[in-house]
């Protein structure tokens, strides 16, 4: 009887390991997948780090019990969906970030200010998140700020949050689209920059997408002209709802059913718009006539079509300089990198930093670029 049971348990770690596997490599070929046609494939982007740890838990796992043969049906999983892995996971030594900057270096940030957080004006100068933000911004003494949801107003009665980056914090020239809603609000990404911006350019995403934009500058860096690029794909518009319902998921309170569908549609319809943003975003920049730098918020997983598209043959400022997953969105999971610094390959990296601070609900990230000569 206990050999009995003994070969059952074992055919079904055997049959287990074997399911999780493919169910991983079908998770690797997201990125290679349009979610136009493929959306319900694109499901699985979001669940690759759990994979993987799975995944390589069952391939020690058999080495531990002294299975080499068995432990192969994962390792050459792993060998397979390497290049998902490598956009993941970084793997560099931590270094401590040199504020000090090296002559012929530019100072990129980007960052997703969730429109800094309080809109309308206060009297309470010791507790405004927006000034914290402010000074944050201010310490990294960057030379080109890139700033997604971004909010700004004409009406006296909220922050005008232009001029004070200008005058206070030192940035003379900026791009921003006053698309006039109406109310005297408005709301985009911006770049901001010390250097001279000689062109701009903008690219609305078409419908029926979010009114996001693909904003470009032709920023004069010494006797060098760099274009910079910044932008926001479309969220999921998760609101205070989803959350909960997000919340009774994890926790197996209620109908399962009920509280996923809602969530489900919004997934969808966030795979298959980004990918049309996407598709735009990679044919403007690859058509650059200036070496390219891109700020953005992809709101992507790198393992998605979004981030591979998007970045194309671009360098990843996190992958060339950060250690381990890289969070930038400080909700849901510890696993969601979906803010990126990218640059073409006439940059070298020379360091990057993940600005850790709970103003936004994303992280500051921060990157040192030198034009090669």
């Amino acid at each position: 009887m206990s050999s009995r049971l003994r070969l059952f348990t074992k055919r079904f770690f055997i049959y287990t390991n074997i399911v999780v596997v493919a169910v991983f490599l079908l998770a690797c070929l997201v990125p290679y997948l349009n979610p136009q046609s493929w959306w319900f494939i694109s499901f699985l982007g979001l669940s690759f780090p759990f994979l993987l740890v799975i995944v390589i838990a069952f391939a020690i796992s058999w080495l531990i019990i002294l299975k080499p043969k068995l432990a192969l049906i994962s390792l050459i999983a792993l060998l397979l969906g390497f290049k998902s892995i490598s956009v993941f996971l970084a793997f560099h030594k931590k270094n401590s970030f040199v504020y000090k900057k090296e002559t012929g270096t530019i100072r990129v940030l980007s960052w997703n200010v969730a429109r800094f957080i309080e809109l309308k004006r206060n009297t309470n100068k010791g507790s405004e998140t927006r000034l914290k933000m402010f000074d944050l911004i201010k310490q990294q003494n960057a030379d080109i700020l890139c700033l997604q949801e971004f909010h700004t107003s004409t009406d006296s009665a909220y922050y005008d949050n232009i001029k004070p980056i200008q005058q206070e914090l030192g940035y003379p020239y900026y791009y921003f689209s006053f698309d006039n809603d109406g109310d005297r609000h408005y709301y985009s990404s911006i770049i901001f920059s010390r250097y001279p911006i000689i062109d701009t350019g903008k690219i609305r995403y078409p419908r029926p997408t979010l009114p996001d934009v693909l904003l470009h500058t032709d920023i004069k860096v010494n006797n060098d002209t760099v274009r910079v690029f910044a932008t926001h794909l479309q969220s999921l518009q998760f609101g205070h709802k989803d959350y909960e319902r997000i919340d009774k998921i994890s926790n197996a309170r209620d109908s399962l059913l009920a509280n996923s569908r809602n969530i489900l549609s919004k997934l969808k319809k966030g795979f298959t718009y980004r990918s049309i943003q996407a598709d735009l975003a990679h044919k403007i920049i690859k058509d650059s006539p200036h070496p390219v730098l891109l700020c953005a918020d992809l709101n992507d997983v790198p393992n998605s079509y979004t981030y591979f598209t998007v970045r194309g043959k671009m360098q990843d400022a996190f992958l060339k300089k950060g250690f381990g997953i890289g969070r930038t969105f400080a909700a849901l999971s510890p696993t969601l990198r979906i803010d990126y610094i990218f640059a073409d390959s006439h940059f070298s990296i020379k360091q990057f930093t993940r600005i850790v601070k709970n103003y936004s609900d994303h992280y500051m990230l921060v990157a040192d670029v030198q034009l090669k000569k």
